[in-house]
């Protein structure tokens, strides 16, 4: 039986409000990694969504120069692969959270940037992006552009990863990241759904046992996580 060494995931921080050109902002921190998050409002729908009635949410996702320990360079030539691999994961996270034709043609664009990076960016990442995205879904409702809420789930993410030693651990800093067997990023709904799984063993291969055992801590986790972001929302 795999054994859970953790299960509550660090101290999660989430600031609403961060910025008055967004419709809906946060800046969310779980441990020390730090994310500033915007959600912003458009009305229009990319070209091939014209004229169907229905809206679109995308995202974007950067590692500022100073969130690492050694700078890194902005995207002057073009997003790297594996930021790439991460805003399409934010943004197929949050298109699951909302009924795109109670939406509109809008099209909704949550920017995720990295300040401080310790672990979990991506995870991060989406868990404030939900909250980006309500805060903006509530203002459009405000000002009456939309009648009806189109949220249909509140999601979040979490990292659970298997040591060396074959303990389970939630929510991975980088140096628990860097020396895990496997590394693990699931996606959930609130109401216990699954939307996205991400697992790769690193080393040793992980067994059926130890895959139950990880959705099961990330689960446990994850009601933490949903805790906090319905207190920021509040």
């Amino acid at each position: 039986m795999a054994n859970i060494l953790r299960q509550d995931p660090r101290e999660i921080k989430i600031q609403t409000g961060i910025n008055p050109y967004a419709a809906g902002s946060v800046i969310i921190e779980c441990g020390n990694t730090k994310v500033h998050i915007t959600a912003n409002v458009e009305e229009q729908v990319p070209r091939w969504l014209k004229g169907q009635g229905r809206g679109w949410v995308t995202a974007e996702y950067s590692m500022l120069p100073g969130s690492t320990h050694e700078r890194i360079r902005r995207d002057r030539k073009g997003i790297s692969g594996r930021a790439q691999e991460i805003q399409r994961l934010i943004a197929r996270s949050l298109r699951a959270a909302i009924d795109l034709e109670k939406l509109g043609e809008q099209m909704i664009t949550v920017d995720c940037d990295v300040l401080v990076a310790d672990g979990g960016t991506r995870t991060t990442s989406i868990t404030g992006a939900y909250v980006a995205l309500e805060l903006a879904i509530k203002k459009l409702l405000n000002d009456g552009v939309i009648k009806t809420n189109p949220l249909i789930n509140q999601i979040a993410a979490i990292s659970v990863g298997v040591s060396k030693t074959g303990d389970i651990i939630a929510d991975l800093n980088y140096e628990e990241d860097s020396s895990c067997e496997t590394d693990m990023n699931i996606v959930m709904t609130k109401d216990g759904n699954y939307i996205e799984v991400q697992g790769t063993a690193e080393g040793k291969p992980f067994s059926p046992d130890e895959l139950s055992t990880i959705l099961s801590c990330a689960k446990t986790a994850l009601d933490t996580t949903f805790e906090a972001q319905d207190k920021a929302l509040k």
